[in-house]
C-alpha cells in the first residue's frame, strides 16, 4: 500500500499528541574490554566500550589478533620468513665501522703499576717540610751562567711579573 494521499493527515494506526511513545533511555551495559568491564550508558545504539581509551585499546588488540591469526597461515608465514631473510642479509653486509687510526702505541695500564716501588711511603713524606717558594726565573735559569757585568739586583726586573711556584 502506498503513502497516503495528504502527508499532513496522520493514519489511522498512527498514535497522535500525548499517545505518542518517547524516547527511551538506554539501560546501563558493560565496557567489552577485557580488563575494564565497567558499566556505562551507551550514547549510541552499537556503543560497545565506556571510553575513547578503551576503543583505541580494543582496536589495537584488534590489529595484534589479527596480524597473528596472518602469520598461521601460509602466505603469513611465507611473507615472514622473506623479512627475516632479508633482515639476516642486511645485518651480513653491513659495514663495521673501522677502527680510529692510532698515531701512538696504545697505553696498557697495569693491575700493579711497575713505579709504585719508587714511590716514598706517606709516613715518610709527613717527616718533609716544603721548602721554600722558589720563583719560575730561579726555577729556569738556575744553570744558566751570569754574564759578566750581572748582578743580584739587576735580576730582579726579570722576576717582577713571574709566578712563585713551589717544588717538593
Amino acid at each position: 500500500m502506498g503513502p497516503p494521499e495528504s502527508r499532513t493527515r496522520p493514519r489511522k494506526n498512527q498514535a497522535t499528541g500525548r499517545g505518542q511513545r518517547r524516547a527511551r533511555k538506554p539501560r546501563p551495559r558493560c565496557c567489552l574490554l577485557k580488563g575494564c568491564e565497567q558499566r556505562f550508558y551507551p550514547r549510541q545504539v552499537r556503543q560497545r566500550y565506556c571510553s575513547a581509551e578503551c576503543r583505541k585499546a580494543a582496536r589495537k588488540w584488534s590489529r595484534w589478533k589479527a596480524q597473528q591469526k596472518y602469520r598461521t597461515t601460509d602466505g603469513g608465514k611465507q611473507k615472514r620468513n622473506g623479512q627475516s631473510r632479508i633482515y639476516r642479509e642486511r645485518v651480513k653486509n653491513r659495514k663495521t665501522p673501522e677502527p680510529a687510526a692510532v698515531s701512538e702505541a696504545a697505553r696498557v695500564i697495569t693491575p700493579e703499576p711497575f713505579f709504585r716501588t719508587h714511590v716514598r711511603p706517606a709516613r715518610m713524606l709527613q717527616a718533609l717540610r716544603a721548602p721554600a717558594a722558589k720563583s719560575l726565573t730561579a726555577l729556569l735559569l738556575h744553570l744558566v751562567p751570569a754574564c759578566a757585568g750581572a748582578s743580584e739586583g739587576s735580576g730582579a726586573a726579570l722576576e717582577a711579573g713571574a709566578h712563585l711556584i713551589r717544588t717538593y
